[in-house]
């Protein structure tokens, strides 16, 4: 685990340097400068809240619609986490697991869910919306970094049940997310991550695309980090507990 984070600490920090210059200048945005990062246990209700402060309106800018699959931008408040795999509903399985808060106009991938209570299950992937992902090296795209995809004949392959259906290890949970000002938060039962409130987190903002058309790319990779928490993708924090 502590190699992983020291080879992506490297790639992250290193980032803005090789980032696009048009999605630098249309998304890299005080909305997106971490002032802070939180999680907390409530022990009477049994359940966390994740919280990123920003200094501008979380939550404010999303992606601009691009009107196909291919290509679409995806916006993400992240907690990479030193969760096991297992403790969100996947197979054990090498990388990091992450929780992300996205934003993406031109799909939806939680067809449970009905974010904008207007009774259409498929029309509101611009909403932001948790997120299980497990991310891992991947120096194809700029960010250094991609969600874990695999091959759909996989029988060892295990996803939770509420997955949006890609060859991906990637969930659509559910959790509400709210935004308020400065802050986009997400809460968590306790059982939805296997009982477990004393693991280590870390905040990051990134730019996301999709790639269904070349093979030599991610499925979803990470082209820009905009910002971390910690500086170093260290995972200094750990969860505070309220009674």
């Amino acid at each position: 685990m502590k190699s992983i984070v020291i080879i992506l600490s490297a790639i992250l920090l290193s980032t803005n340097a090789t980032t696009c210059i048009a999605q630098e200048e249309t998304y890299k945005n005080d909305d997106f400068s971490i002032r802070e990062v939180s999680v907390k246990h409530n022990s009477n209700l049994r359940q966390t809240v994740w919280e990123i402060s920003v200094l501008g309106t979380a939550g404010k800018t999303t992606p601009t619609k691009v009107g196909q699959l291919d290509g679409a931008p995806v916006l993400g408040y992240v907690f990479p986490t030193n969760l096991k795999s297992t403790d969100v509903g996947f197979n054990q399985t090498d990388g990091i697991v992450a929780l992300a808060l996205t934003s993406h106009p031109d799909f939806d991938d939680t067809p449970l869910w009905d974010e904008n209570s207007d009774n259409v299950y498929d029309n509101d992937g611009i909403i932001w919306h948790p997120h299980w992902v497990i991310l891992h090296e991947d120096k194809r795209v700029k960010g250094g970094l991609a969600v874990k995809q695999f091959k759909k004949a996989d029988e060892t392959i295990i996803l939770p049940p509420t997955n949006p259906g890609m060859p991906m290890y990637m969930d659509s949970p559910g959790y509400p997310v709210v935004t308020t000002k400065h802050k986009i938060k997400v809460v968590i039962p306790d059982y939805r991550i296997n009982n477990k409130i004393d693991f280590s987190y870390d905040g990051v903002t990134a730019f996301m695309k999709v790639n269904t058309s070349n093979e030599n790319l991610p499925m979803l990779g990470v082209y820009e980090v905009f910002s971390i928490a910690s500086g170093d993708l260290s995972l200094p924090f750990k969860v505070e507990l309220e009674r």
